[in-house]
């Protein structure tokens, strides 16, 4: 069953196939597709169905602050996988991939747009919001976009961005620095659903069997560090839901050094090793702190797990 936009990582040196060509598309990383990325895609996939053309989204790998910022933490909202989930469930049927390499970025506005918008991936028309700017030293921008695209003989529509009630402009930067703040609920009500961190299972030192709470434990990876500490969480594997309760940090009682998301679920009996999985972040309990010992570690857990437990006892989800 298809439950996901088809992914096309795009060559710049040769033409798309033509069965993968003609589309309308979004052009912009959408990192975290929050409301304001999802109205423009609707907006989008409204265009495209009027010009009986596909819908699609196009997104730059690796993120170009990752590339202009080297050193700069971590900050990734929703990996690529997961946007093409996200995005088929809005309607869209592509999601292309544009590597960001010296190609790439070194490209004139011309060339971005006639070369490798139009002769590489052949799309018929662009949907981007009013604020976009595009090549080398993001000297394009929307006025430049729609006379290349005319010239090209493409479309090109500009989104004004959505507004939230009380005048607040969505955004990617307000949602990461809520997660840093430890307020998973207000970047639900940016997202309009949980922030998830997705990966796979890994091996950790089986300490957590020991004090009679086995975890999953999963790298952060590129993913925005949220605050450390204990969130309610729900692990979510092969469409199944799993209550629970995690750790985000380097658990400074008996590592303190090492980032991981350490994943309780209430009531699961299994091998998760080398699984991939979804971690929604619910609610945050409480900082990450350094205990006296494994006992008062492992005290402290079972309180951890019984206010996570009470959390989702109190919620709907």
């Amino acid at each position: 069953m298809v439950n996901s936009a088809k992914i096309i990582r795009v060559p710049l040196e040769c033409p798309l196939a033509p069965v993968n060509r003609g589309a309308m598309a979004v052009i912009g990383n959408l990192d975290g597709i929050h409301l304001g990325h999802q109205e423009l895609v609707y907006k989008a996939v409204a265009i495209a169905e009027k010009a009986g053309a596909p819908a699609a989204v196009v997104v730059f790998d690796p993120h170009p602050r990752k590339v202009f910022q080297p050193a700069a933490p971590p900050f990734i909202l929703t990996q690529i996988e997961t946007k093409a989930r996200l995005l088929y469930r809005l309607g869209i049927d592509i999601l292309y991939v544009l590597p960001f390499n010296d190609q790439l970025r070194t490209q004139t506005p011309e060339t971005f747009v006639k070369h490798t918008l139009g002769e590489i991936m052949g799309l018929s028309g662009m949907i981007t919001g009013t604020d976009f700017r595009f090549g080398a030293g993001r000297s394009g921008d929307v006025k430049a976009l729609m006379r290349l695209a005319t010239e090209a003989g493409m479309t090109a529509h500009a989104i004004e961005p959505v507004i939230a009630p009380g005048g607040e402009k969505f955004s990617s930067s307000n949602i990461r620095q809520a997660l840093r703040d430890g307020h998973p609920e207000e970047a639900v009500r940016m997202l309009d659903r949980p922030f998830a961190i997705r990966g796979e299972v890994i091996e950790g030192k089986k300490l957590a069997r020991t004090l009679d709470f086995p975890t999953a434990n999963i790298s952060l990876g590129d993913y925005v560090r949220p605050k450390y500490g204990v969130y309610a969480v729900t692990l979510i594997h092969d469409d199944q839901r799993h209550p629970g309760v995690a750790n985000i940090g380097v658990r400074p009682t008996v590592d303190g050094a090492t980032e991981l998301l350490e994943v309780h679920m209430f009531q699961f009996e299994g091998d998760l090793y080398g699984e991939t999985v979804e971690v929604e972040l619910h609610s945050f309990l409480r900082p990450e702190e350094k205990f006296d010992g494994l006992d008062a570690l492992k005290a402290q857990i079972a309180k951890d797990t019984a206010n996570a437990r009470q959390w989702h006892k109190t919620h709907t989800l």
